[in-house]
């Protein structure tokens, strides 16, 4: 028999959301030239659309991160662990803050470096989430 308690509820949600955040993110990255091609206002609307579901995801990821954290005794948690946390918390700021900046400016430069930094950030906040569970 198959049984799910709060602790795979809480592991589902949260690979849910980075997966929703992440795996757009590559997504909306792989059809910007396709969508160009459309015309020259598709990447911003579809950008735009993509933010309304990955900006809600983001925040699931976030506190289903911190529920994460409060079901584990990270006092007794080894020094690469507490690391590895810190790693993972600065690059989840780091992906939130680029991808906040790369939707709100008008510079295509400022834009393409946010983007960059925030899709980089996110593999990277995904890869340490990896390493924290095994």
């Amino acid at each position: 028999m198959l049984d799910a308690d709060l602790d795979t509820v809480r592991l589902a949600l949260h690979i849910l959301a980075a997966s929703v955040w992440v795996g757009g993110q590559l997504v909306l990255a792989a059809l910007v030239p396709v969508l160009r091609g459309i015309g020259a206002d598709a990447p911003r609307q579809a950008a735009n659309r993509f933010g309304r579901v990955a900006w809600p995801f983001f925040g699931l990821a976030v506190l289903t991160g911190i529920w994460n954290l409060l079901e584990v005794d990270v006092g007794d948690q080894t020094n690469a662990y507490h690391v590895t946390l810190a790693v993972k918390l600065f690059v989840v700021a780091a992906a939130g803050g680029a991808a906040a900046v790369h939707s709100l400016t008008d510079s295509p430069a400022l834009r393409g470096i946010t983007g960059g930094i925030g899709l980089v950030g996110s593999l990277a906040a995904l890869w340490f989430g990896v390493m924290l569970g095994t």
